[in-house]
């Protein structure tokens, strides 16, 4: 190859190089980013939340949450999402060399319309904010800082085992939970099926729990899953007849 020939394939190296970096620049957004504070004024991982996964201390997230604002939380169809997050573009508050956390989607942060969005009210319609727990916030910055702004990217989810159903209702009305989602974590739609029955859609009621009106004691229960990337997983008898409602049972799990 000749002189010509080696610089013009270099060149269309450096410029392949810089369209794929900007590419992936272009996956973070910006937004901005406060640390959560429980009712009694200590900073940790709030109980509870509006995805429905009960005390975040005991889930699969390892302490790294989020609430998210309206925008963001979509009426709890982000429920489950995974998000990377780094501090940027502040030398005071964010840690050197801008480290990032991955945070699993778990409550709502609510308006406040009688602050303003740029002081107290960040979680305003349409500002997109997230309210960290305090492992994911000291990870990415100072915990002295008010408000910090921040990049995020949705990212897959890194899960152990499998996904986990908790039961719950009564005699016409039964509920399930649905927590621990590999891939994109954002379940769009859920099928049950007796032993007796056939696969029966079910409804999102708040968060991650699903419902329907139907009595299913005394039969083994399946569940079919489908995420918001289009990938449905079904998992046969995960609970077996003689279940009860309060108790999780596990099934199968996504993949890549």
């Amino acid at each position: 190859m000749d002189s010509g020939l080696q610089q013009l394939a270099l060149c269309l190296f450096f410029i392949l190089c810089r369209l794929f970096q900007a590419t992936a620049e272009d996956d973070w957004k910006l937004a901005t980013a406060t640390l959560s504070r429980d009712r009694d004024g200590s900073s940790s991982v709030a109980t509870g939340g509006a995805c429905g996964y009960g005390d975040l201390r005991q889930s699969s997230f390892g302490g790294y949450s989020a609430g998210l604002s309206g925008k963001l939380f979509n009426r709890g169809s982000s429920c489950g999402a995974c998000l990377e997050v780094r501090c940027v573009n502040h030398i005071r508050w964010c840690l050197q060399g801008s480290p990032s956390v991955v945070v699993t989607a778990t409550d709502f942060c609510p308006p406040n319309s009688g602050l303003s969005s740029d002081y107290g009210g960040w979680c305003n319609f349409p500002k997109e904010h997230l309210e960290l727990s305090h492992a994911a916030f000291t990870g990415i910055a100072e915990t002295r800082a008010e408000m910090i702004p921040v990049q995020y990217r949705r990212v897959k989810c890194g899960r152990r085992g499998g996904l986990r159903f908790s039961l719950s209702g009564s005699s016409h009305f039964f509920q399930v939970l649905i927590s621990n989602v590999g891939l994109d974590g954002e379940v769009v739609g859920v099928k049950v099926k007796g032993h007796t029955t056939a696969w029966i859609p079910m409804a999102r009621n708040w968060g991650q729990n699903w419902h329907s009106s139907l009595d299913l004691i005394g039969q083994s229960l399946s569940f079919e899953v489908t995420l918001k990337g289009g990938k449905t997983i079904a998992s046969y008898d995960v609970a077996p007849p003689y279940w009860r409602f309060g108790m999780t049972y596990q099934g199968k799990q996504f993949h890549s």
